[in-house]
């Protein structure tokens, strides 16, 4: 959708990142968000079944404004899907329930509501839910709290968490339902501890603000100021939908705030994830101007590991459209201390690794790959509608293709593989093709393969031995929407989102 400004793991092993669960667990896939595929794709030949992950679809001058967080895939098969249930007029409000789907049949097993409240936003944020590598299901409720529950029962009773304490919450209800939101996705270590942003808009029990939460496995609550991770002032946030993303070694939190008391300075920060305290920061800037990038709440970039240790996250450039709000994918070392190659896409995406064997034709030097959005807006700055996928080295530079008339060029990460989108955009009187309408691509290594989903209704195999798009199939007719993310089952589903329906796909 065009930017509206008002508003496996033998695999894993073998790719040098610790172990993933052989099942898909939340946003992006695993802890890390690389995205990478439990069992082999099957083939996009079929819709098995689908289901509206949004009930009461908000359409306004033919798009939905809404971020879609992950469907959750367990190793037992059962579907876990995050569903927007109502509306009442603003688009950032809505209810929400997790519903329980057969992954063969699609047969509904359980529905859970919660009673989640979306903070303060233009367009309706993520919510997002986790699982633990223990197999417990956490999800977002109302005042800063989470719910647990076993996922693969049809009956049960959730547990409610506070990390500042149930007693407190219970006896500050009103005030922290009124003035305490998760504003982005869980995520969970290896230990089973889990993490999220809370924004904070007036008085809450503890004397809380707006912070980083951590929830152990015992129970034990924690958390942090936003401010206090920057030495930055009372206005300091985490950036809505930006999900915590865990380091390999599972020592660091990676996650992105932003100080609106400084001009809206962004940081990517890392924490120690048993104390939550600060280890690590780095000022977001743009590559061209030094100026501070742009740390939009309308973005659902969150940082991405790689293999290695280095953390990529994406923003968006400043000035706006100097860039033509392509935004840059910023990447730094495991200590945030240096900076490494940009990458030319970044400001809507959590952007998937692939072994570079995946790609046969690559003949660099590095281990792992990038895989990104690479959008270029019609009618934003020079964009042409020209919008692609990228395969990128993340060690490997060229001039950028796409910097902004006037500026200096910028240098930015090598492009290994393109791929145009193939739907023209004629119907929306706009230059170029469809977008990609992805906030994450699933990589499936053991196929060459990408799985992604487009605005003209589709899903789409990328191929990459023969850098084409090898399958697609038919899903809805076109709509522009927020991004969306792509999912792979244990059982080789593969799940996408359209037109607020979500599909699953298979031979």
């Amino acid at each position: 959708m065009n930017r509206i400004l008002a508003s496996a793991a033998a695999v894993a092993l073998c790719f040098g990142q610790s172990a993933i669960a052989a099942e898909w667990q939340g946003h992006a896939g695993n802890p890390q968000h690389t995205a990478q595929a439990p069992a082999t794709s099957q083939a996009l030949s079929h819709i098995h079944w689908s289901t509206p992950i949004d009930t009461d679809a908000q359409v306004f001058s033919g798009d939905i404004y809404a971020h879609y967080g992950s469907a959750i895939i367990t190793t037992k098969n059962t579907v876990l899907l995050p569903v927007k249930t109502s509306d009442t007029g603003s688009e950032s409000s809505g209810n929400f329930r997790i519903e329980a789907h057969n992954a063969k049949t699609g047969a509904l097993i359980w529905e859970q509501t919660t009673d989640y409240i979306a903070p303060p936003h233009s367009w309706v944020p993520m919510f997002g839910p986790q699982l633990t590598p223990a197999g417990r299901l956490f999800y977002p409720g109302a005042g800063g709290t989470v719910f647990s529950r076993n996922p693969n029962v049809a009956t049960g009773t959730p547990t409610r968490h506070a990390f500042y304490g149930l007693a407190l919450y219970e006896k500050n209800e009103a005030e922290a339902n009124a003035n305490v939101f998760i504003d982005t996705p869980i995520n969970s270590d290896a230990a089973g501890n889990v993490y999220f942003g809370f924004t904070v808009t007036g008085a809450a029990p503890a004397k809380l603000a707006s912070g980083i939460a951590r929830i152990s496995s015992t129970g034990k609550g924690a958390w942090i100021r936003a401010a206090a991770t920057i030495g930055g002032s009372g206005q300091t946030k985490v950036q809505t939908n930006s999900a915590p993303a865990v380091s390999n070694d599972g020592s660091t939190i990676y996650i992105t705030v932003r100080d609106d008391g400084n001009g809206g300075a962004g940081y990517l920060v890392g924490l120690d994830s048993t104390t939550l305290q600060p280890k690590y920061k780095a000022a977001l800037k743009d590559p061209v101007s030094g100026d501070n990038s742009w740390v939009d709440d309308d973005s659902s970039a969150t940082p991405t590991v790689g293999p290695d240790g280095d953390v990529y996250i994406g923003v968006l450039e400043a000035p706006f459209l100097e860039h033509n709000d392509r935004g840059w994918l910023l990447h730094f070392d495991s200590t945030l201390q240096t900076q490494k190659a940009t990458g030319s896409f970044g400001w809507d995406d959590t952007v998937s690794t692939v072994p570079a064997s995946a790609v046969p034709s690559y003949t660099g030097t590095s281990s792992y790959l990038i895989i990104s959005k690479y959008n270029n807006y019609a009618d934003f700055g020079l964009g042409d509608g020209e919008n692609k996928l990228a395969v990128l080295d993340p060690n490997a530079t060229q001039p950028d293709k796409y910097t902004y008339q006037g500026n200096p060029m910028a240098t930015v990460m090598k492009e290994v593989l393109t791929v145009l989108g193939p739907t023209s955009n004629s119907a929306e009187n706009l230059p170029g093709v469809r977008e990609w309408c992805i906030s994450s691509a699933a990589v499936d290594p053991s196929s060459n393969s990408v799985l992604v989903n487009s605005e003209d209704g589709h899903a789409y195999r990328w191929n990459l031995k023969t850098n084409t798009l090898s399958q697609a199939l038919d899903l809805n007719p076109p709509r522009g929407e927020a991004y969306t993310q792509t999912v792979v089952g244990v059982d080789g589903t593969v799940y996408a989102v359209n037109n607020a329906i979500f599909y699953a796909i298979g031979k």
